[in-house]
This record gives structure tokens, sequence and C-alpha cells, in this order.
């Protein structure tokens, strides 16, 4: 007779509040962490660099686990990204280039395997944009930050 597997938990909703403190600006809180978003990034995070923050912090945090998992242990690891927007409204994103430098003694194999489970598989962020922007990685191990 098999076991029967675990169901998976559904995960908590997400939760965020924001308040308008004039202009195009908002104070925006998601628990006890806040942050503020307005329209021209002087004094705060554009909502697009909030989504790109999303996706390049969803992807490391992928990364950093599965490299983990697999008993690898970065020194240090380090995203960039860097997005280019539809010219016209709604300006959305087209393509997003994300370089991934992870430091210490990791075979390039596994750091483009952890790459590749978070974007087809685990990262929540990603899979909940546009399917059709165009994703493109990179990476490189190097041995000290």
């Amino acid at each position: 007779m098999s076991e029967a597997k675990p169901k998976a938990s559904t995960p908590a909703p997400v939760v965020v509040d924001l308040e308008w403190e004039g202009g195009l600006r908002f104070h925006a809180r998601a628990g006890e962490e806040s942050v503020i978003l307005e329209n021209d990034s002087k004094n705060g995070l554009t909502p697009v660099q909030a989504l790109a923050l999303g996706l390049a912090g969803c992807m490391a945090m992928d990364v950093a686990h599965v490299l983990r998992k697999s008993r690898l242990e970065p020194s240090a690891l380090r995203v960039h990204l860097e997005a280019e927007r539809q010219a016209e409204h709604p300006r959305r994103l087209l393509r997003v280039d994300l370089h991934f430098k992870v430091a210490g003694e990791i075979p390039p194999d596994r750091v483009e395997r952890a790459i590749a489970l978070s974007r087809e598989t685990y990262c929540s962020v990603w899979h909940s944009m546009r399917p059709d922007i165009e994703l493109r990685t990179s990476f490189e191990v190097v041995e000290r930050a």
C-alpha cells in the first residue's frame, strides 16, 4: 500500500496597503515593512522598479536556496538587472537581463541549473508576469566577491 503524498499548503495571501501622500507619492506597507512608491524615483521606487526588484529578489533567493540545498555555500551572490521598456504607454517591460555573480567554489553547471529551476519552476514573480517578456540570464562564478 502506497502512502499518500501530503498536499502542498496554500501560501498566505499577499497583502499590501498604500497610503497616498500627495502628488504621485504613496507610502506602501507589507506587514511591518514599508517603502515609498513615487513616479519620479527621486525619493522612492517607481512601481516598475519595485516589480524589477521583486523579480531579481525572487530569483536570487531561489538560486541561493537551490545552491545551499545542494550543499554548495556561496561566499557572495549579487544580481544585476536591466530591463528594456516599451516606448509608448503602458511602457511595459519588454526584455529583462539578469546577471548573477556568484563567489565561491561553485561549479558553473550548478549555478546554471539553479537559475533554470528558478525560471522554470520556483520564481512566483516571474510566473506572475506576461509570458511574452524576454528574460535573458547570465552568470559568472568568481573566487571571491
